[in-house]
């Protein structure tokens, strides 16, 4: 018998919601998150996918995270907006932060939202690549839980840190950025621990700070920054938006996303949009896309997002692929 098996996206978010409903996630919220997840691993983003089941249905039952929460939205000012996840899961909020950015945005031009009490988000990209989706460009940052030492330093302090990026494209896709900014996104090195698999050398230290290639080592230890110095001021600059300006925990604060142990994590997420059109007198997408030439002329040259597209592509083609054990246990928390 093979080891994985393979099912349509429909099928995969029948399954998730059924397994959050089952323990004590409302059917909305239950929705929202099983669809975000089942984006995530159609775009072949794997550490935001199946992977992260087990865990938000443990956390759910012990109320780290809030199944039931409904967010709430106040606008306080004609441009900006704060999301109270309530201790919930992220998606939600981040779902009611959208719908709200995107008449806002179209009305004053540039907006923002701030989202607090927070969670575990999933692929950042996703989330900006609706707003271009309907004409809006949107940046996104969000913290998480530490995992990564200032520079210099060598205790976890700021977590890995998210960036995206989304610019809309007249009859393309969105041009979307997506990045972490420790070398790699700490979900691939969960996703790595689940099964075993070794992860590659320069990814992360272990508790004594040695280089390590043990998926189990290395989320005991701490993730090394993309550029060094760099990255590690790019995740002081995501901490101050996405918690200083929030009001959300500090990742130094937070708990774990992995776990069901200890209060909820209460991270923070931060939104900035703009109406391109309509801040340029409709002169952004020509001058865009004179941009995109120059690049795609290039020979090898691509835009960022390019490989999710075509792994969304697959999925949508050959249906998503889980191994046949997380199948099961996912399986057993829907009581079936």
């Amino acid at each position: 018998m093979t080891e994985e098996l393979r099912l349509s996206r429909v099928e995969a978010a029948v399954l998730i919601s059924k397994a959050l409903e089952e323990n004590s996630v409302s059917r909305a919220n239950a929705a929202s998150v099983a669809a975000a997840l089942v984006d995530a691993e159609a775009d072949g983003q794997k550490g935001h996918g199946f992977s992260r089941v087990l865990a938000y249905c443990a956390q759910a039952r012990a109320g780290k995270v809030k199944g039931e929460a409904e967010p709430v939205c106040e606008t306080v000012t004609p441009a900006f907006l704060i999301v109270d996840a309530l201790n919930g899961f992220a998606f939600p909020a981040i779902d009611m932060a959208i719908e709200q950015l995107v008449p806002l945005t179209r009305k004053t031009g540039i907006a923002g939202a701030a989202i607090t009490r927070s969670h575990h988000c999933g692929q950042l990209g996703a989330h900006v690549e609706r707003l271009a989706e309907r004409g809006i460009m949107a940046i996104m940052v969000a913290n998480t839980p530490k995992s990564m030492a200032p520079w210099g330093g060598n205790e976890a302090l700021f977590g890995t840190n998210p960036i995206a990026f989304s610019v809309p494209r007249h009859g393309n896709p969105p041009m979307v950025m997506d990045l972490s900014l420790s070398k790699v996104a700490r979900g691939k090195i969960m996703a790595a621990s689940q099964t075993g698999d070794p992860i590659p050398a320069g990814w992360a230290l272990d508790a004594d700070g040695n280089e390590t290639t043990d998926a189990k080592a290395a989320l005991g230890g701490t993730m090394l920054p993309a550029g060094d110095a760099k990255g590690a001021a790019l995740a002081l600059m995501v901490e101050v938006l996405a918690a200083s300006l929030t009001g959300a925990n500090y990742s130094y604060e937070a708990s774990t996303f992995f776990n069901d142990q200890g209060p909820p994590p209460g991270t923070g997420q931060f939104f900035i949009t703009i109406d391109a059109g309509q801040v340029t007198h409709n002169r952004f997408a020509g001058r865009f896309e004179k941009l995109v030439t120059a690049i795609t002329d290039q020979e090898g040259a691509r835009l960022p997002g390019t490989s999710r597209l075509a792994a969304r592509e697959a999925a949508d083609r050959d249906g998503l692929i889980i191994s046949r054990d997380l199948h099961a246990k996912i399986t057993a928390l829907t009581g079936n």
